[in-house]
């Protein structure tokens, strides 16, 4: 599956400079020689003049809006993808209840709740396990798409079984290696983007979730409704052998789609690879990488003794908490009145919405680099969608409730992205945290899946009112993670040059990468504040 890397493309550059025709061809002539470097290059060839030709001052934009916008074009919509069919596979249980799986196993009301629950109790503690490897190894490319290839395999396995506790198996296997995904990408692309062009990428991965909402089900109908009996098998059981086949073949395409790290990334010149490394250093003021004292197990120990993973992980759950109400909103619909058709075609429009105010809340928050109002302000308005469910039985006001609700979403989507922001650095801590914070958060889904109770309907008072307690502590803790940035920030303003080796060691790299002196990167080591 590997990749010769993509030739640079000389005439892009050279199109977007007002230069003398001596220099374009030099300019090219340059590029042409970058080329041929990359295609003789090992991997770990060292640093030569030629890999750091884009980082000149009058080639470095040009060449760095092109590193961007390939990483926009390859790795983003991957990502998206592969989310959405994580989605689909965690959810198809739901829609082959519709066809006829729990007569066929036999299932009762309280062993399918379990059947639904049950996928929590791996992918929530496997998530912190499966952030440490990502980082140790040098290949997300091929570890990624491997769990990929596992859970749609699994996934396809669930259509022959014959019981509940055959099924609960399944479920059991189809979270585990799901768990490394959506925390994996996230901390995938923070290895990429910097601090200010990470909350945009990560409400578009976040926007896959949100318009499968709207129309993941479409691909359900379709096979439920034409494939009844086909070579004698139950339309539920091709569900889960077409939806699980389809994602092994996009965990396939993955290992060549996926970027590594920016040191080793194979369809990437060493040029290419050079400015990666330097665009985060400069976003930080040291290098970001791990040095020899930061192993994985020492990035757990790190990410356990730092107070804000604890207050995060508690904040993510109480707003999953809030928000549980996702799994359900189908049912919200239809407290409306209207028909089931109706009912499911007014369930789209709110997703729909809140898929664009999400990637406009991630556009603004990057340009800002704001982060808590960013994340509270769609929480409030769930909570105002809560009281105008709880004080009105008027149709068009529910429904603005609703659309108030879905909008939640577009603060859950910057939660990873503001822990990766607040403890940046060393990576291995950043991989074990944003593990810890989804995994922990993910419980809130556990608990909220029992929160919305049949017998609470038509109205749901109670279990809008537990919401608004949730999204209230949710708020309360992250003004307190704000709080306490602002405090780092200050103290950072008054730090001394003393540092420990291993900081040390990150901006002596970043010097290295940068052409710069120890000193020149530990003034610009100074310009680095948390986002809050």
């Amino acid at each position: 599956m590997t990749q010769r890397p993509p030739k640079l493309s000389s005439h892009t550059v050279i199109s977007a400079m007002t230069s003398t025709p001596s220099s374009m061809e030099k300019i090219e002539r340059k590029d042409t020689v970058a080329v041929e470097h990359v295609e003789k290059a090992p991997e770990d060839a060292s640093i030569t003049d030629s890999d750091a030709e884009l980082l000149a001052e009058h080639i470095r934009p040009f060449a760095e809006k092109r590193l961007v916008r390939l990483l926009d074009f390859r790795l983003l919509p991957t990502i998206v993808l592969i989310f959405i069919l994580n989605y689909i596979d965690r959810t198809a249980v739901s829609a082959a209840r519709l066809q006829g799986l729990e007569q066929d196993l036999g299932l009762t009301d309280i062993q399918y709740e379990t059947v639904l629950a049950v996928l929590y109790a791996s992918y929530v503690p496997a998530q912190i396990p499966s952030n440490m490897i990502l980082n140790w190894i040098s290949r997300p490319s091929w570890y990624i798409p491997l769990c990929i290839c596992l859970w749609g395999m699994t996934s396809a396995l669930t259509g022959v079984t014959k019981s509940y506790a055959g099924i609960l198996v399944a479920r059991i296997f189809v979270g585990l290696p799901e768990s490394a995904f959506y925390p994996g990408a996230i901390y995938l692309l923070s290895r990429w983007y910097t601090r200010k062009e990470l909350a945009f990428r990560s409400a578009i991965l976040y926007g896959g979730l949100l318009i499968s909402n709207a129309f993941g089900s479409l691909m359900a109908a379709g096979i439920l409704s034409n494939m009844e009996g086909k070579l004698g098998i139950r339309a539920w059981r091709w569900l889960f052998y077409i939806e699980g086949a389809i994602t092994v073949c996009v965990g396939l395409f993955a290992i060549w789609a996926l970027p590594d790290y920016p040191h080793n990334t194979r369809w990437l010149s060493p040029a290419q690879r050079r400015l990666a490394q330097v665009r985060l250093a400069e976003d930080a003021g040291e290098a970001d990488e791990d040095s020899s004292e930061d192993s994985v197990l020492t990035g757990l120990k790190q990410a356990l003794r730092d107070p804000k993973v604890y207050i995060f992980s508690i904040m993510a759950c109480s707003q999953l908490l809030g928000l549980s109400f996702v799994n359900f909103f189908p049912t919200l619909t239809a407290t409306l009145g209207f028909s089931t058709t109706v009912s499911l075609l007014l369930a789209a429009p709110p997703w729909i919405f809140a898929t664009i105010v999400c990637c406009a809340n991630a556009w603004n928050a990057d340009r800002t680099g704001e982060r808590y109002f960013h994340l509270a302000t769609w929480w409030w308005g769930v909570m105002l969608g809560y009281i105008i469910g709880l004080s009105t039985p008027s149709v068009g006001g529910r429904y603005v409730g609703m659309f108030l609700m879905a909008n939640g979403y577009s603060g859950f989507a910057l939660t990873a992205v503001w822990v990766s922001n607040a403890i940046p650095r060393p990576p291995a801590k950043r991989s074990v945290s944003i593990g810890i914070v989804n995994g922990i958060g993910n419980l809130g889904n556990l608990i909220g899946s029992y929160a919305w109770k049949a017998q609470w309907g038509p109205d749901y008072h109670p279990s809008m009112i537990i919401g608004l307690a949730s999204l209230g502590l949710a708020s309360v803790l992250g003004f307190v993670i704000r709080w306490m940035l602002v405090i780092e920030n200050k103290e950072l303003d008054r730090e001394e040059k003393e540092m420990s080796p291993a900081k040390r060691l990150r901006i002596e790299e970043a010097a290295r990468l940068e052409g710069l002196t120890f000193e020149e990167a530990l003034e610009r080591n100074k310009g680095f504040r948390y986002l809050y």
